[in-house]
């Protein structure tokens, strides 16, 4: 009887704890407050008026671009570039309509704010005369008003083949005329080539971008989707040692913002190789000093992107470029679960950050809204 009613009683004891007890929170749950009292500079205005070489607007052609004029005005962004010119027609007519209907929008309504770049038909290659026919749809866009080429990550993955349905290399030779023909214009190339390497290794508990890999699920890659990191990034370099003459920006800092000793043996071997910081913010500002170094070296060859349009996202941009905050938190938790610290970069490189290497690089801007 006695030994029953002790059985009773742990049982009841133990039912009570597993009452209380919660289970552990998950990765994606975790979000803690900081109690870290530090000096704050929340900047909501950039210190010098900037150009966002990386922007996208699919319906420049059509849409009121007066409310976008507001947001710039609020940011104190002097200029944007719009690299979807085409949008992601691969219809010759339908391409054309959309880039040159961008183009009268902008002139008519705000001819100094904004810059629209051009984008490659990447269909039927192989066939005879490809190569001339895209190089001349470039060289007309830019006597209609383009002032660089964008290409997308597209090129390089499973999504451009060729007549024959292989996969198009990022330095297949027969995209050559294309390269060369922006050489000949003078107009700068931004290529965005590849994903971030951690896409390309094991979704485990080691990987860092393990909680965006979850969110988005198409994101993940592997060696034969469509070939590994490494391979990509050496066709995107083969591009640039083989056309020396054409200016290449090299979007989200070529993808090693988080190696920037072996960005910084890119930035040395490849003088025709600028780069631009879109969506990469959160890899400098966990390493503000080695960061800071990088930018101070190669001051004259960085320039500033976003990629997204959310306007209340550039604020971690200008306090990671201006300030010495410490740990504050980045705008999307699936991109960086870590704290970020500000560079504080001096003057003289934030304004070649913010739009000298612009002004110096793409062609067709009006310099009289700017300080010297």
């Amino acid at each position: 009887m006695k030994l029953m009613i002790t059985g009773v009683l742990f049982l009841g004891v133990y039912a009570s704890m597993a009452q209380t007890i919660e289970p552990p929170l998950g990765f994606e749950e975790y979000d803690p407050v900081s109690t870290l009292k530090v000096t704050e500079h929340k900047v909501t205005r950039s210190k010098f008026p900037f150009i966002d070489v990386h922007n996208h607007q699919y319906s420049m052609n059509t849409q009121d671009l007066s409310k976008l004029v507001a947001d710039m005005d609020a940011l104190n962004m002097g200029i944007m570039v719009n690299l979807s010119g085409r949008g992601f027609s691969q219809q010759w007519e339908e391409g054309t309509a959309t880039i040159n209907g961008a183009l009268a929008n902008a002139r008519k309504n705000y001819p100094k704010r904004f810059l629209v770049f051009t984008n490659p038909e990447l269909k039927n290659i192989g066939s005879p005369g490809w190569g001339e026919r895209a190089a001349k749809q470039i060289e007309d866009d830019v006597k209609a008003g383009a002032v660089g080429m964008k290409v997308y990550k597209n090129l390089g993955f499973s999504g451009v083949k060729d007549t024959d349905g292989k996969r198009v290399a990022v330095s297949d030779p027969r995209l050559d005329p294309l390269w060369a023909k922006c050489g000949e214009l003078g107009i700068p190339v931004i290529i965005h080539t590849a994903d971030p390497k951690s896409f390309w290794d094991p979704m485990d508990r080691y990987n860092e971008r393990w909680l965006e890999l979850k969110t988005h699920a198409g994101r993940k890659r592997g060696n034969n989707d469509p070939v590994p990191f490494d391979s990509l990034m050496r066709e995107q370099h083969a591009v640039f040692a083989r056309h020396p003459k054409t200016t290449f920006i090299n979007a989200h800092m070529g993808w090693y913002p988080n190696d920037l000793q072996k960005l910084d043996s890119l930035m040395r071997k490849f003088p025709n190789m600028n780069v631009e910081i879109g969506a990469v913010i959160a890899e400098l500002g966990r390493q503000p000093r080695a960061a800071k170094t990088f930018f101070t070296k190669w001051q004259d060859r960085i320039l500033f992107g976003k990629d997204s349009w959310i306007p209340s996202e550039y604020t971690t941009y200008f306090r990671v470029l201006e300030t010495e905050d410490e740990y504050f938190p980045y705008h999307k938790k699936y991109h960086a679960f870590w704290r970020m610290y500000g560079m504080g970069l001096s003057d003289e490189v934030l304004k070649k950050v913010y739009y000298k290497n612009a002004l110096r690089i793409i062609p067709g801007i009006d310099k009289s809204q700017f300080p010297n």
